[in-house]
């Protein structure tokens, strides 16, 4: 029976009352799992964080800097974390240098994609050549790229469309947006999300600032993971179990923007990205805060330059990021965890 008793057929039920243990995927879904079904686990739920494949999102020039600093077994020392203080060796211009190629990567083969998906719409030859001279990558590039469930709010940044426009067309402080995700086919709030952001990208105002990305799939996934400046992720809590994109971004050096949901509700600490939002929190509200967050520290970090074109400050915070996240939030530390919390014990039955 459902959660509710109401005796209808619920498929979460079954896979609990089926399974010995009964685990959330980061330490806040945990909470609402046991809110939701503890009279059936019969107390609170386990929870085991998700992880990623290290190896697989991490590009090649930050490899290349791990391979130095933290040494050629780095991939060996992914549950250790002690070991990756060493990135802290590394020089910021080297960092910032490593990101910007990655970086640089990632756009020319946008524009690639953003070429060909024109063509195929019947755009004419001047538009397609007016490509090459869009996404600048000395501009701060946030990239938003997911599944369009409408609770993942992909439109909650144009909540004030003067206000969003004067952050990305800022003269001195431009910014640009790359949206790339897939709607299910039954979801027609989430595809109609989608037509929204094409068209605020085709808009006179906001054209050349806003990009979306056709037929988003795990290449792409690691072109975005591996150049963006900033992962942006603004569900609705309590929504988001765990998410895992992020964590591939900060592997690379990219500063998540997210609200405290899910596995970022774990990795923030306030000095490797940025966090807002809770329950209690309205859709207008959490707008405010992400603008204000754009406004006073995001633009001015990325912006704030040493003499030889280094932000320093947000070298740091890269810094923070990839020492913090890399070995948490790896495939190597959820499955020892899945063997201590679940497996072992259940052997030992």
């Amino acid at each position: 029976r459902s959660r509710q008793d109401d005796g209808k057929f619920d498929m979460g039920a079954l896979a609990i009352r089926l399974s010995s243990i009964t685990n959330g995927v980061s330490r806040r879904h945990g909470e609402v799992v046991t809110h939701d079904w503890s009279q059936l686990i019969g107390g609170p739920s386990e929870y085991v964080t998700n992880g990623v494949h290290t190896q697989t999102w991490t590009g090649r020039t930050i490899w290349r800097l791990f391979d130095k600093y933290v040494g050629e077994d780095w991939t060996d020392k992914l549950i250790t974390p002690e070991a990756w203080e060493a990135v802290r060796d590394i020089p910021n211009k080297d960092l910032w240098d490593a990101h910007v190629g990655q970086k640089e990567l990632l756009l020319r083969r946008i524009r690639g994609r953003i070429r060909e998906q024109l063509a195929r719409h019947g755009a004419d030859p001047d538009h397609l050549r007016r490509i090459d001279d869009q996404l600048p990558a000395e501009r701060l590039t946030i990239v938003f790229a997911r599944r369009f469930a409408t609770y993942k709010r992909a439109g909650l940044l144009f909540s004030d469309p003067g206000r969003i426009r004067h952050i990305l067309t800022n003269a001195d402080r431009p910014v640009q947006i790359i949206f790339s995700g897939k709607a299910h086919p039954a979801d027609r709030e989430g595809q109609g999300l989608i037509r929204w952001v094409v068209e605020m990208a085709k808009s006179h105002e906001l054209g050349g600032h806003i990009f979306f990305l056709e037929d988003y799939d795990m290449q792409l996934g690691r072109w975005l993971v591996g150049g963006a400046d900033v992962w942006l992720n603004n569900p609705r809590p309590p929504m988001e179990a765990s998410g895992t994109s992020g964590m591939k971004s900060a592997i690379n050096g990219g500063l998540n923007l997210s609200v405290l949901d899910g596995w970022w509700e774990e990795a923030y600490d306030g000095t490797n990205g940025w966090g807002f939002g809770d329950v209690h929190q309205s859709d207008p509200d959490a707008a405010a805060t992400l603008y204000h967050l754009l406004e006073s520290e995001v633009v001015p970090l990325f912006y704030d330059r040493d003499e030889d074109g280094v932000p320093q400050g947000w070298v740091e915070m890269m810094k923070n990021a990839i020492v913090g996240v890399t070995p948490q939030f790896s495939t190597h530390r959820m499955v020892a965890e899945y063997a201590e919390k679940a497996y072992l014990p259940l052997g030992r039955r």
